[in-house]
């Protein structure tokens, strides 16, 4: 960065951890207008017209967007920052803020956010991470952190819908009630030289270590090595599962003899009705394509 005084894009969710942490992005507003920084505020009442005001904020060619919230509003920058040099840096203030995690970035105040961003800013201290792209018959969509299919796709549906607890309990929480529903799914997959037809508990295609606030699904996932960890889970019954749950936290359940790891490049999954999030976001439902783009986006580090 060669400009006397950044010039930094904002983008904030005032509906992260539902509206508990709203006025954190404008104290991280407050904070960079206090080091010298050209802010443009971003905040509007929908993820559409957010993302527009975001892509038009980024025509004229910011030091860095700063994205205020949690996994949905990164996933939303992400998008945005499409085919751009802007580095992205991340205030997490979500729910499960897994991107944010496996950057190695911490929750802190406002000010001690604004200081750490002006901070790698002025250093230049920017890495580069690998984005996915996910095709369906809606269209693309691209991601930072984990493809869901299959149970962890339904316990993010139930986490999203449910208002208490806050925080990676909440999705502890929409786990146990989901086992009580559980069922394999039917679905091939499909990485270019090999066709796999299964039932499975359920499917994650993990560029990052984390999901649902903290569970480690893909433990050797790397941000920037160019491949998914792709974690397929057999089928297996309530009680297995239930005992498997703990060790998702420590990442040791890839030990297990019914866990399944493989790393690639890209992979195709069908299947009939059967939903597919990415990174806590509902895109629809299989068939899917995900395909990698090696180092494609720019974070502060």
């Amino acid at each position: 960065m060669t400009r006397e005084h950044p010039r930094i894009a904002v983008a904030i969710n005032p509906a992260s951890s539902f509206g508990a942490h709203s006025a954190q992005g404008m104290r991280v507003v407050e904070a960079l207008f206090e080091h010298g920084v050209e802010v443009a505020t971003l905040i509007e009442a929908s993820a559409d017209k957010l993302y527009a005001a975001t892509v038009r904020a980024l025509d004229d060619a910011p030091d860095a967007l700063v994205a205020v919230g949690g996994d949905g509003l990164v996933n939303l920058a992400i998008n945005a920052l499409a085919g751009s040099d802007v580095p992205l840096a991340i205030v997490p203030t979500g729910t499960g803020n897994d991107l944010a995690r496996g950057l190695g970035i911490t929750r802190q105040g406002p000010d001690a956010a604004a200081l750490r961003i002006v901070r790698a800013l002025r250093a230049g201290s920017i890495r580069s991470i690998d984005v996915g792209v996910v095709t369906t018959p809606l269209g693309e969509r691209r991601f930072g952190g984990v493809v869901s299919v299959g149970f962890d796709a339904r316990v993010n549906a139930r986490a999203n819908a449910m208002r208490w607890p806050r925080g990676g309990a909440r999705y502890v929480l929409a786990t146990l009630r989901e086992l009580v529903s559980l069922r394999a799914e039917n679905l091939t997959m499909n990485d270019g030289s090999e066709t796999l037809d299964c039932e499975v508990a359920f499917v994650s295609v993990a560029n990052n270590r984390f999901i649902g606030g903290g569970m480690a699904i893909a433990p050797e996932a790397k941000l920037d090595d160019g491949l998914f960890d792709v974690v397929r889970v057999d089928p297996v019954s309530r009680l297995t599962l239930l005992l498997l749950f703990p060790r998702v936290f420590a990442g040791t359940h890839t030990k297990l003899n019914v866990v399944h790891v493989r790393r690639q490049r890209e992979i195709s999954l069908t299947g009939a009705g059967i939903d597919l999030y990415a990174d806590g976001e509902k895109l629809g439902t299989l068939p899917a394509s995900v395909r990698m783009l090696p180092r494609e986006l720019r974070v502060l580090a």
